[in-house]
């Protein structure tokens, strides 16, 4: 992309007053700009317009911000994503970079630092786009390929050899499987799994989530009645288990 074309920005906010005054803003620094007021139709708008920038507020109706970051990085590392939110605690902050956000802005900020780190972001885009080296647009969240016991994934052709032999993942097991390997060990509930697999989208109820594991259980478990790795938790949800070595 040329620096002179319009970069797209996606602005997740539901305070309509700071939404369209940064739209205002950012349209007046030559960008094209569109606002979406939840965290639903953020991440509907992020996978239709797919665009070059995301600002993003955490408190969020319906998902919060951190579920929608989740949700993104799941598929995509390399999209900038600056999150502006009233929530300035140190543990705040923290949370979302180990989400893999880019920027932290805290509320109320002055639009021209946020101008600035807006422009900064986007340069740092143009200089990794179109490269081949994932590690120029930061640090990668999951390796290409992962192994557990006798099983290895690959993200890169979203296949799996397991016991079953090679099997061709769909695009929402391989979300679903770097989502359980990011959070290695610890619990996720079903509605944690919806929130930042599924970003709530419509028909999803918790059935969809165990319909899943029952899919997982049967490619990579020897005895899938029996499960060493997708582990159920009672009144909780479900916990990946594999020592990484």
């Amino acid at each position: 992309m040329e620096d002179t074309e319009k970069k797209r920005i996606l602005i997740i906010e539901d305070d309509g007053h700071i939404a369209e005054g940064l739209k205002l803003n950012l349209t007046l620094q030559g960008h094209n700009v569109i606002i979406a007021p939840d965290g639903v139709s953020g991440i509907q708008k992020w996978k239709e317009w797919q665009p070059d920038l995301i600002v993003l507020d955490i408190m969020l109706p319906g998902i919060d911000g951190l579920a929608v970051l989740r949700n993104i990085r799941l598929e995509d590392e390399r999209i900038p994503i600056l999150i502006l939110s009233a929530r300035s605690a140190s543990e705040d902050k923290i949370k979302g970079f180990s989400y893999g956000v880019d920027d932290y802005l805290s509320k109320p900020f002055n639009l021209e630092e946020f101008l600035l780190r807006i422009d900064r972001l986007l340069t740092r885009v143009s200089w990794y786009r179109g490269e081949d080296e994932p590690e120029k647009a930061g640090m990668s969240l999951l390796p290409d390929t992962y192994t557990f016991g006798e099983n290895r994934v690959d993200f890169t052709t979203s296949t799996a050899l397991c016991k079953q032999g090679k099997v061709n993942l769909t695009e929402q097991e391989v979300k679903l499987l770097k989502l359980f390997i990011s959070n290695r060990g610890k619990p996720l509930s079903r509605n944690k799994l919806l929130e930042i697999g599924w970003g709530y989208a419509k028909g999803t109820t918790t059935r969809t989530v165990d319909n899943f594991i029952v899919r997982f259980r049967k490619y990579f478990e020897d005895n899938p009645q029996k499960p060493v790795y997708f582990k159920s938790l009672r009144s909780i949800g479900y916990i990946f288990d594999h020592d990484s070595n």
